[in-house]
């Protein structure tokens, strides 16, 4: 099915990220021009060569964007003006965990760099492109949440993560009820537990990083030997991966779904049915 993406300008943010390097790869595959704005300049041009490599027939642009800084974001939106055009899509993926702790241990810095990232940057992101999409009464942001927000047992020693996620989800309602007689949608993914496929598509500022959560390669192992934790209630026996995410992106950024906004959309492999 054609999507209708070719020739769109999107702008994915956290681009050189796990789910991040999904979503720019596919979305220049059906021909959109992507501008990935992630701090990581080098991984996104690495991003981009990989694209070309692929053949993709849209353009990746790594741009350096700070999404917890309005100028930045200002600025990254007009490089995306001058270099493609007006944004249709906006896919608000930053976002990420500063450290595991119980709650009772939160400190100040953490709170304020949780509330910056998957808040302020959401925010700053979504106000930078509101003139282009309702001058036009067209655009769809994709606002990237997480099952930590949804349930408990997914926001275990990350409680203030998950619960920043959750004004994530409320404002995808509320503005897609303010927006939709504009023209622009708004829609919300809750990723599960999404895996890279390999340790060097990890970006070196990542949260696998920061929380040491093993490698890839050791996960998909773990899943062969029965040994990885957390899957033997899950529906669906395997990993998620950045694809599983961007699939449903492209979707939701397309005409294909342009009845569809305010919603919420779990890809969990069903560990979240609601």
């Amino acid at each position: 099915m054609d999507l209708g993406l070719t020739g769109k300008t999107v702008v994915v943010t956290g681009g050189s990220g796990g789910i991040g390097h999904g979503l720019v790869v596919e979305f220049a595959r059906e021909g959109a021009n992507v501008v990935s704005a992630s701090r990581d300049v080098a991984t996104g041009e690495k991003l981009a060569g990989i694209a070309a490599a692929k053949g993709c027939r849209g353009r990746v642009l790594p741009v350096g964007t700070d999404v917890t800084d309005r100028a930045s974001v200002d600025a990254m939106i007009a490089v995306a003006h001058r270099e493609f055009g007006p944004v249709d899509v906006l896919v608000n993926n930053a976002g990420g965990v500063k450290s595991t702790y119980a709650f009772k241990d939160l400190d100040d810095e953490t709170r304020r760099w949780e509330i910056a990232l998957n808040i302020d940057g959401v925010v700053n992101c979504t106000l930078a492109v509101a003139d282009d999409m309702l001058s036009r009464k067209t655009g769809s942001v994709i606002n990237i949440s997480s099952n930590s927000s949804l349930l408990g047992e997914a926001a275990q020693n990350i409680v203030h993560y998950g619960a920043v996620k959750g004004f994530v989800n409320s404002f995808t309602k509320l503005l897609a009820y303010e927006w939709g007689p504009q023209g622009a949608r708004v829609n919300t993914i809750a990723p599960g537990w999404i895996v890279p496929h390999k340790n060097e598509d990890i970006a070196s500022g990542s949260f696998w990083h920061r929380l040491d959560m093993g490698t890839p390669e050791g996960m998909q192992q773990a899943l062969e030997d029965g040994t990885l934790f957390n899957m033997s209630s899950l529906p669906m026996q395997r990993l998620g991966r950045p694809e599983d995410i961007a699939g449903l992106a492209l979707y939701l950024a397309s005409d294909v779904s342009s009845y569809v906004t305010g919603q919420l959309i779990s890809v969990s492999g069903g560990v979240y049915m609601p």
